[in-house]
């Protein structure tokens, strides 16, 4: 039986220089309470910019410009396979709310500050990655 592989892209949306968006999961959600960058799964034939403009629509409200790759990891959780990629991205428009619709909460936090905050292993391995930690 082959290992199921799920393609995921999240978003290090910055809103001021060094401020970017973390939310935090749902408590009915995979990996429950735990914070991440907004995002969520790539569908089948969908291009990775476009879903994550998608999902931080559907579960944040947000309209955003999606740039530059800025990260690509996997990870292997103990029943699938994740192959993240983290895009740059600013918000569309200046001062959009965030929704809480699809997402317990939400934090503007710095890099530094975001080891005040529990991250799934995927998006600690990037957070690692994005921070130089793993040289």
């Amino acid at each position: 039986m082959s290992r199921r592989s799920i393609r995921v892209v999240g978003a290090m949306l910055e809103q001021a220089p060094g401020e970017y968006l973390i939310t935090q999961r749902s408590k009915s959600a995979t990996l429950p309470l735990l914070w991440e960058f907004p995002g969520g799964r790539v569908h089948d034939g969908e291009d990775d910019r476009a879903a994550l403009a998608r999902e931080l629509k559907e579960r944040l409200g947000l309209d955003v410009v999606v740039g530059a790759q800025a990260m690509h990891t996997q990870h292997e959780y103990p029943h699938y396979d994740i192959d993240f990629r983290v895009f740059a991205c600013t918000l569309a428009t200046p001062g959009q709310p965030v929704s809480h619709a699809k997402v317990n909460d939400h934090r503007w936090v710095g890099l530094a500050e975001m080891g005040n905050y529990t991250f799934p292993d995927a998006d600690a391995r990037t957070l690692e990655k994005l921070l130089d930690l793993d040289h």
